[in-house]
């Protein structure tokens, strides 16, 4: 008999799984279910297939190396179906958003997402692939990781500053990593910690249903979160944090991720009720409530917030525009073909544009935006202007504590995100952090996957588990129920367009001057930009040379050690 641990994949089983069996652990009072899902050979090295475990739930079964794994069947993110997405040496990527989980674990490995896979046992029996998996753990398909009891007798004290996810992961994997001391978590906003991808993506979210954790998380894992404070005073001799409601906390280590303020342009008439940023959920909350269906909205900005929000708004309201620097949406990042396909996308859907422009000026009538005046003097009807022009970061506090600040802002931190002061941690918007996939050359990126991926770097290491960022940058965005994905960093010398622009599938390879490809975006064709994000995890380099031939020979080279050739 082989034992291995079981992980969950796509497709139907060859073989009819034999009854099943269910079970109660009298000492633990678990319900188990165990039965037979398939035969060995129904599944190939490094193939990942998704079978029914009786009428219970369905697994997903992985093999690699000759092993076999069990695990949940959906990315505990969003809930993409992982039998589709890309298999890696030990781990897989869901081809959506990113998510990475370990094949023998089911532990998440990066971001986003917060929850673990389940992974369930198997054993192999004449030829007969056996399963035994809990059943509480099929039918949620997710799994937290076991966390450390606070020891009243532990007088350290860890302070998270900032309660994005970078700061929610960097918490909840300080007890995952066995800390028992105090756990700090400071918020500016008067609402728990929620997922911001959604304050734009979809602006009337209920907050309920957005929360990254309840309350009783934050209780039964004694993690004090204290609402509408901000830090506004390090001292990192002292080892402080001056606090907005007057506290001073004395801290052993502190990690600071406390991101950016959304930014308005600075123009005449910026600051009248009806022109506003988008950056938390009560930014949205105050947009949605002034929206009719007779209302003219006006978007300055062609970045990911603006489109994205200008997408949402398309179709509720009389009318979208665009105002937008240069002469297609995203050209820095997608490049002009793409950028000028997303915009004929906007189009399609009624939303107009004013590019090569900027606003010079918000006009009021009795008080309130009537109009936008443009840089060529046009004037345009606008109820209300969504400013997404960019922000700056909120590092203020830190200007007197030692702890270096670059002219934007940012922090500079080493391969273990710490600052240039001891016991210092800095992770997410605001960290210029070393990058994996560049060389580890600093960057600083405000993208929600690193921030969490920070936040367990961060806290692995204050736990005392030296662990270095191996970061690769991933992104996407959803535009009229479109997904556009990209992994890699830096701006294109050149870029490639495979497939099909007119019908929104296609995968573009983006080069630098030598011809190394540092990016690739995708629509519509997944799971290849998840692919190249683990590919470059792997240390490897992609060359446009290597796509002559075949331009996706390389992904066969994912899930083994082989190397290009």
């Amino acid at each position: 008999m082989k034992a291995y641990c079981f992980a969950d994949s796509p497709a139907e089983p060859k073989s009819k799984p034999a009854s099943p069996s269910s079970s109660m652990d009298r000492d633990l009072g678990v319900d188990f279910v165990e039965g037979v899902v398939c035969s060995e050979g129904d599944i190939k090295e490094n193939e990942m297939k998704q079978f029914d475990l009786t009428d219970a739930g369905k697994v997903l079964l992985v093999r690699q190396n000759g092993k076999l794994s069990a695990l949940g069947t959906k990315c505990t993110h969003y809930g993409a179906p992982l039998s589709s997405a890309a298999l890696s040496n030990g781990r897989l990527r869901c081809q959506w958003h990113g998510a990475c989980f370990n094949l023998t674990t089911g532990d998440i490995e990066d971001f986003p997402g917060l929850d673990s896979l389940p992974c369930y046992q198997v054993t192999v029996e004449g030829g007969q692939v056996k399963v035994r998996a809990k059943r509480s753990e099929l039918e949620s398909n997710k799994r937290v990781k076991e966390m450390a009891k606070r020891d009243p007798n532990n007088n350290k004290t860890f302070v998270i500053v900032g309660a994005g996810p970078s700061g929610v992961t960097c918490a909840q994997t300080l007890r995952e990593e066995g800390f028992t001391g105090r756990i700090v978590m400071l918020s500016k906003e008067s609402v728990l910690p929620y997922d911001r991808v959604k304050v734009n993506k979809a602006m009337d979210s209920k907050l309920e249903t957005i929360l990254l954790r309840q309350q009783e998380f934050y209780d039964s894992n004694d993690i004090e979160v204290m609402l509408e404070v901000e830090a506004t005073k390090l001292d990192t001799k002292d080892q402080t944090v001056s606090c907005s409601n007057g506290y001073i906390i004395k801290y052993d280590k502190i990690y600071i991720a406390t991101g950016s303020k959304a930014r308005k342009h600075n123009c005449p008439g910026s600051d009248l009720p009806n022109v506003f940023t988008i950056r938390d959920f009560a930014d949205a909350q105050k947009i949605i409530g002034q929206m009719t269906d007779q209302t003219h909205v006006v978007v300055l900005g062609v970045s990911f917030i603006g489109l994205e929000a200008a997408a949402y708004c398309a179709g509720k309201v009389a009318k979208v525009t665009i105002v937008g620097r240069g002469s297609v949406p995203l050209e820095p990042i997608f490049g002009t073909e793409i950028g000028t396909r997303i915009m004929q996308m906007f189009r399609e859907k009624k939303v107009q544009f004013a590019m090569n422009s900027g606003i010079d000026r918000c006009l009021e009538q009795d008080g309130k935006l009537c109009s936008v005046q443009l840089a060529d003097g046009q004037i345009i009807r606008a109820d209300i202007c969504i400013m997404g022009t960019g922000s700056t970061l909120y590092t203020d506090f830190m200007k007197t504590s030692g702890v270096e600040l670059n002219p934007d802002g940012s922090v500079d931190t080493d391969l273990f995100l710490e600052a240039n002061v001891q016991n210092v941690y800095v992770g997410g918007d605001i960290a210029n952090a070393p990058v994996y996939s560049i060389g580890l050359d600093r960057a600083t990126i405000g993208h929600y996957g690193l921030a969490q991926y920070h936040g367990r770097i961060a806290a692995q290491n204050m736990a005392g588990k030296r662990t270095q960022l191996k970061a690769v940058p991933y992104f996407w965005t959803v535009l009229f129920g479109k997904s556009f994905r990209y992994a890699g960093y830096g701006r294109a010398h050149e870029i490639r367009v495979i497939g099909s622009l007119p019908d929104l599938k296609f995968v573009a390879y983006h080069f630098d001057e030598s011809g190394k490809v540092i990016g690739v975006c995708s629509c519509n064709r997944d799971p290849v930009v998840s692919q190249f994000a683990e590919f470059q995890m792997q240390g490897k380099t992609l060359r446009k040379e290597d796509l002559e031939n075949d331009p996706f020979a390389w992904t066969a080279t994912v899930s083994t050690c082989q190397k290009m050739q």
